[in-house]
């Protein structure tokens, strides 16, 4: 697999403790951005897909 590309929300200031995903055509990435090198959750597209919507409309 080639080097993953981690990026935080736009809404996460620069210092502060977030999420970060990294993004390829068929899995998300997602780790603790306080342990970059520990272990990470991979979930399929539409999964990530649905969790956004879900978000958005503002259910938990």
């Amino acid at each position: 697999m080639s080097e993953l590309r981690w990026r935080k929300s736009s809404y996460s200031p620069d210092a502060s403790n977030c999420v970060e995903i990294a993004a390829t055509p068929t899995t998300i990435h997602i780790r603790d951005s306080k342990n970059p090198t520990g272990p990470h959750l991979v979930i399929q597209p539409t999964t990530w897909t649905d969790f956004l919507s879900h978000r958005a409309a503002g259910r938990r």
